[in-house]
């Protein structure tokens, strides 16, 4: 069965091509191979402001935010790839989420805990990193990860949310670099 995917790209970068626009154009390909429909948002290529305040999260999304916050209400499953900076997200990504992921578009304010308004969507969360995965997962315990895979994707109704850790991503090794290209185009005939 097809599916409605929204491929959002969080690496900052957009002066140069990195490794996780290759795993970009790996899942895409994939998707689109399967039959799937996907739309791609380049947090890079997005000019929005920080939040601030209390107050510009319940007031109004801004303009540049529009087609993120339309391709996320229309998917059935997001993909969200990003570098690991500082042992987390890059800064840009946290912005884009703190936006996005906003009442009318995430959440719905009611006089009690907020209605989840992203149910029935999946998510599949891609992160790269210098170090071995393995360190990350099990030294550091994925704190990051988890944070973000709790306090906003299930927060706001997203399940499941699968991750694919990629790690040794700077190492000189080619061939593992594109076992995970592979992988990731598998995930995206998939749908996953």
């Amino acid at each position: 069965m097809a599916r409605k995917i929204m491929l959002v790209q969080g690496h900052p970068d957009a002066s140069e091509t990195h490794y996780c626009h290759a795993i970009e154009n790996a899942y895409v390909d994939g998707a689109r191979e399967a039959g799937h429909e996907v739309r791609v948002i380049r947090i890079a290529e997005l000019q929005f402001p920080l939040l601030r305040s209390a107050a510009e999260f319940s007031g109004e999304l801004p303009p540049a935010l529009s087609e993120s916050a339309e391709a996320l209400k229309w998917a059935d499953h997001l993909v969200l790839i990003y570098p690991l900076w500082l042992g987390t997200m890059p800064a840009l990504v946290k912005a884009w989420l703190e936006q996005v992921f906003r009442p009318g578009v995430a959440l719905e304010q009611t006089e009690g805990w907020p209605r989840r308004m992203l149910k029935n969507k999946s998510c599949r969360v891609v992160v790269t990193m210098g170090m071995p995965a393995f360190a990350y997962r099990w030294y550091f315990r994925a704190h990051s990860l988890k944070s973000l895979e709790r306090n906003v994707l299930k927060f706001a109704g997203i399940r499941p949310v699968r991750e694919a850790l990629i790690g040794m991503v700077a190492a000189p090794n080619p061939r593992g670099r594109e076992r995970w290209l592979e992988k990731v185009g598998e995930l995206g005939r998939r749908a996953v």
